[in-house]
């Protein structure tokens, strides 16, 4: 018989109450990612626009690199469940 939560309101209780949540969770199911090689790229883009992402990164407290590569990270996804869709 397995422990595997029974939904998510079990597994953040469990976890929240500082309980082992191992056995909640079915690693066989589990993927590894890895990313790839790391690549620089240059982008050339309009003082204003520049001045908007300093802006939000400051709010909240990130370098503008980081932002702007989850930015860009979160789009993709987003494009690809469009793919995914079509």
């Amino acid at each position: 018989m397995n422990n595997f939560a029974q939904d998510n309101s079990e597994f953040d209780r469990r976890f929240d109450d500082g309980e082992d949540i191992h056995d909640l969770i079915d690693m066989s199911k589990a993927k590894v990612r890895r990313p790839g090689k790391k690549v620089r790229i240059s982008l050339d883009i309009g003082e204003d626009l520049l001045r908007e992402i300093d802006r939000i990164r400051a709010v909240i407290g990130v370098d503008r690199a980081a932002l702007i590569k989850v930015w860009l990270h979160e789009r993709v996804q987003k494009e690809k469940e469009i793919g995914d869709r079509s």
